[in-house]
């Protein structure tokens, strides 16, 4: 807790929900709908594949210069996606993020990113920290 502010110490974001959670030990802070992946069902395997991650990681830095807003990024991909998209004989990918313009990808879906309304990426920037695990579920 920072000047009066509860911060989250952890993300989770359920991919089949299309919802995103800030938790504070077991208790829910927020929660959010959000637009993912355009091809939602599984793992992001490679670059381009518009697949939103799937396992557990950290936002590793914070971006208030993004072209959706503000934006926090997300540690993918770790050492088993980089084997894995190896084994495939592709790019694992990178830049996935938590951001705001969720209104203009709605529709279509993201490349791979967890999107949220400019509104609650100001929320959610303001209560998430760099090195707050983040766990993205089926």
């Amino acid at each position: 807790m920072r000047c009066g502010i509860i911060r989250a110490d952890r993300v989770v974001v359920n991919k089949q929900r299309r919802e995103l959670l800030l938790l504070r030990g077991e208790a829910l802070l927020r929660s959010y709908r959000v637009a993912i992946g355009r091809d939602p069902i599984g793992h992001k395997a490679r670059e381009g594949d518009c697949r939103t991650p799937e396992g557990s990681y950290v936002i590793d830095r914070r971006n208030p210069n993004s072209a959706f807003h503000l934006s926090l990024h997300i540690s993918y991909p770790n050492e088993a996606d980089r084997e894995r998209a190896r084994a495939l004989g592709c790019d694992a990918g990178c830049d996935i993020m938590i951001h705001g313009g969720k209104e203009r990808l709605q529709s279509e879906g993201t490349r791979g990113c967890i999107a949220v309304t400019d509104e609650e990426i100001e929320e959610i920037w303001s209560l998430v920290e760099e090195g707050t695990p983040i766990q993205i579920n089926p």
